[in-house]
């Protein structure tokens, strides 16, 4: 895959927008984080809806769009932790429910109108419910939670943006680091999915993927720079920047079927919500699963 300097430029740039959009949403303060995956919640959902439509050929009525939306709004907002509260009132035990409530009553008023919508199509769209509604949902749990880390001479806590933020470097770094990789001495193509992908370039982008950040986050966080603290940090960035690999496919596999090449058009050179963090709706439910195993 020859190089093109064009391309290169035109996703920094947008990368570059990207990365400080982000990193505002993630590190002012927790609400500032709820809001900014919010948005990414509804967007990645808008766009996931429309990729069902095109490839199952139908038509969801606005009402059933909205009532999955809002349902899993509502199964998000469940993770919301202590540091959720307005004057005593959590997120989580006041607004969960009805929220989830208010999306089923929309989508059962929709499903009543007077366009049908097959099973097959209707269970594809109700997928997204884990796909992407649990996917952020988990990543606001690894923000409201202490969750203390003990990995073999290393005890330590982590909250807030740190395990998200590592995440999302991780899959950054791993990006990046494929596509130049990949863009110099890629030969070998890694999937008929998504051909421009190598396997010179995946297993480039997740080595050095995972190295960057094993470095960069302790330096960050001022972390104590032992051993045992950076293979913790590139053990996670390392499942992250698998899973994320598997979570690009799947998106590439949901555009080839619908014969779209993005799935949206928010940010030049990168497409759509979803084109931008399908990496990270594979990745935060692997990395959270093996946090929370590794504490048992």
């Amino acid at each position: 895959m020859a190089f093109n300097w064009q391309t290169f430029r035109t996703r920094t740039l947008t990368g570059v927008i990207f990365v400080l959009v982000m990193l505002a949403g993630l590190v002012w303060n927790p609400w500032s984080f709820l809001i900014l995956f919010s948005v990414v919640h509804f967007g990645c959902w808008w766009e996931y809806l429309k990729l069902t439509e095109k490839i199952h050929r139908v038509f969801f009525h606005a009402y059933v769009k909205m009532g999955f939306m809002v349902i899993g709004y509502g199964i998000m907002l469940w993770f919301c932790g202590t540091v959720y509260r307005i004057n005593g009132y959590g997120i989580r035990e006041n607004l969960s429910l009805p929220v989830s409530a208010a999306g089923f009553a929309l989508l059962l008023f929709g499903i009543f109108q007077k366009k049908s919508v097959g099973l097959k199509s209707f269970g594809a769209a109700a997928v997204a419910l884990v796909y992407i509604s649990l996917s952020w949902g988990l990543i606001i749990d690894l923000y409201s939670r202490t969750i203390d880390i003990h990995f073999h001479d290393a005890m330590f806590s982590v909250t807030g943006d740190f395990l998200p933020v590592t995440i999302i470097v991780s899959i950054w770094a791993n990006d990046t680091m494929a596509y130049l990789v990949g863009s110099m001495i890629g030969k070998t193509p890694l999937t008929k999915i998504s051909p421009k992908k190598t396997w010179e370039g995946t297993i480039g982008g997740i080595i050095l993927g995972t190295v960057i950040t094993g470095f960069l986050i302790p330096w960050v966080y001022r972390m104590p720079s032992t051993l045992s603290v950076k293979v913790f940090i590139m053990l996670v960035a390392g499942i992250a920047a698998i899973t994320g690999t598997f979570g690009d496919l799947f998106e590439s596999k949901l555009k080839r079927m619908a014969n779209v090449k993005d799935a949206g058009r928010i940010m030049p050179g990168h497409g759509g919500f979803l084109d931008r963090f399908d990496s990270m709706l594979f990745a935060i439910p692997s990395v959270w699963l093996f946090l929370f195993l590794s504490q048992r």
